[in-house]
């Protein structure tokens, strides 16, 4: 068995996993895989499983899938047949047991909230609220396994926050509505009192309740495995950074056009 690190750009896919009629990075992989000739007629290889499924617009850059492969296959190798905006990186010889999903020990996510009008001291105040054990049923869509063990720490990267939550494992959409509720209280419009509330055991819906930030801001970044270490493919390692940076560049200046057009438009 090999376990192979993916960065991806989630902008352009409908999400990780595999589905009909739309683009994911689940399916670019696989069909990879095909045109590699190692799926040997099979829908995924022997023992493919993935730490987790980013949904859509979510990007990544230690997402992890394992599966039996041949010696050959080089993080290097299997970018050949992907999309520039998915690269393999890094991997490591992993036990015939291993599992991506459920050998994971932590996953990790950074958002970069853009925070020009909130107060830091207290989104960290929010975040320290909402770190620790609790039951997360009002900032998920999921109706069970609600209960989660969260870190939480806050940088400033002005005119950033930088959120970084760490937990064994995420509940549907935790990670972006946990945001939505820091934001919330960074910019004055909700008290830490609306946490206390929204951990309590009554559900909260409606105009009250808390929806999911935007996906695009969301970074997959860390799956711990304590006992596997992954090793970085010098060639495919410099093709990721090479894509990657080229995206920074098309994106900044996309945000100066943008801004240039907001600018000539004129005041309210």
């Amino acid at each position: 068995m090999r376990a192979y690190r993916i960065a991806y750009d989630g902008q352009p896919y409908r999400g990780f996993q595999r589905q009909p009629d739309v683009p994911t990075v689940e399916g670019e992989i696989l069909d990879a895989l095909d045109a590699l000739s190692v799926l040997d007629d099979r829908e995924v290889p022997e023992g493919y499983a993935a730490a987790g499924r980013t949904d859509a617009g979510v990007s990544a850059l230690a997402q992890t899938v394992a599966f039996e492969a041949p010696d050959w296959l080089t993080p290097a190798a299997l970018n050949s047949e992907l999309p520039a905006d998915v690269r393999a990186w890094a991997s490591a010889e992993v036990d015939v047991e291993f599992h991506a999903t459920h050998d994971a020990a932590s996953r990790t996510y950074t958002y970069w909230l853009y925070a020009a009008d909130a107060d830091a001291e207290r989104a960290r105040d929010a975040l320290d609220a909402l770190a620790g054990r609790h039951d997360f049923h009002n900032l998920t869509s999921d109706d069970e396994n609600t209960v989660r063990e969260l870190s939480a720490s806050l940088r400033v990267d002005e005119p950033f926050f930088v959120l970084t939550l760490r937990a064994g494992g995420f509940c549907r959409q935790l990670v972006r509505r946990v945001v939505t509720l820091v934001r919330a209280v960074a910019v004055g419009d909700a008290s830490l009192a609306k946490i206390d509330r929204v951990l309590g055991a009554d559900p909260i819906d409606g105009p009250e309740g808390v929806g999911p930030a935007p996906a695009e801001p969301l970074v997959l970044a860390d799956v711990a495995y304590p006992d596997v270490t992954f090793d970085r493919d010098a060639d495919a390692a410099a093709s990721a950074r090479q894509v990657f940076r080229a995206k920074r560049i098309e994106r900044a200046a996309g945000a100066r056009v943008a801004g240039r057009i907001a600018e000539g438009v004129g005041e309210d």
